[in-house]
């Protein structure tokens, strides 16, 4: 299936001073065709930089029971509503009961990385990634694009700049989430040091990536007070806080706040479950540790 379309590209230009600032120049570009949901390009190589249409080119594509018309469909409905919080919401609900599915990216510290875009199933991350890269963009070719500065380091494919850990998020890509945790839990919130990705005994949980020194700010379940609750915003993304050595959290999902009640929306790999649904926010959370909430921008 080919379509013409004309996007909104967003580059990623990084700063010099500290670790980095992202500004967003915006430049409308336009682009040929699509093919099999993989946008093709124009032959002038000062079209984009080198890297990063190399990386869209040889990108791993199953959209499932997707369309590109259909996701470019969603993604502008998405953009036609005002709140961020809403169109958060409305684009995590098209993939309720999409199955989950694990190990869906490719690369290691060895091998190639390639941009992935897996929507026949997904995990707790991803489906965040693939949620947010489509908040941030205006059709379905701009999605792909979104997706680089969602998923990576600076928006370049790279394994090593893969964001492996939740609060790589804020981390490295803070103009499109920002760490609410504090400002939600108020007194109740608690900071604790972690070396991320160092386990307990010295070891390391993934090969090739460094151990980070890393503060976590989360509230505790037990200080989920209703009045700590009302100023969770549907749309918040939402950390399992984990007390683990060298993780952050261990589980990801979507605060939604609706007129049947607050509730988690995540891919879930329970047994008997495994797919993208709407589980009860507190029953969720009871044997839960505490939460980080990340707020879309």
């Amino acid at each position: 299936m080919k379509r013409t379309l004309v996007f909104l590209v967003s580059c990623v230009l990084v700063g010099s001073i500290g670790w980095g600032m992202y500004v967003f120049a915006r430049a409308v570009f336009d682009i040929e065709t699509y093919e099999d949901g993989v946008p093709t390009f124009p032959e002038d190589p000062s079209f984009v930089q080198k890297k990063v249409k190399d990386a869209i080119r040889t990108m791993r594509t199953d959209l499932g029971d997707w369309t590109p018309e259909a996701l470019d469909d969603i993604i502008r409905s998405a953009a036609r509503l005002s709140a961020v919080g809403d169109q958060v919401s409305f684009i995590s609900e098209q993939f309720l009961g999409t199955p989950y599915m694990g190990n869906t990216l490719t690369g290691d510290e060895d091998g190639s990385e390639y941009l992935t875009v897996n929507l026949a199933g997904l995990d707790c991350f991803t489906y965040l990634d693939y949620v947010e890269a489509a908040r941030q963009s205006g059709s379905y070719g701009a999605f792909v694009w979104s997706l680089l500065s969602t998923r990576y380091k600076d928006g370049f494919l790279d394994f090593q700049g893969r964001n492996h850990f939740f609060s790589d998020w804020v981390e490295y890509n803070h103009a499109q989430v920002s760490d609410v945790t504090g400002e939600v839990g108020g007194d109740a919130a608690v900071s604790v040091a972690k070396q991320l990705n160092q386990k307990k005994d010295g070891s390391v949980f993934l090969e090739g990536i460094p151990i980070v020194p890393r503060t976590i700010t989360y509230i505790p379940t037990v200080a989920l007070t209703d009045e700590v609750l009302q100023r969770l915003r549907t749309g918040d993304y939402i950390g399992i806080y984990t007390d683990l050595d060298g993780l952050d959290v261990t589980h990801t999902g979507i605060f939604i706040n609706n007129d049947r009640g607050i509730y988690l929306r995540h891919a879930s790999s329970r047994e008997g479950v495994q797919q993208v649904l709407d589980d009860d926010f507190l029953t969720y959370l009871k044997d839960k540790p505490g939460i980080v909430v990340y707020r879309p921008q």
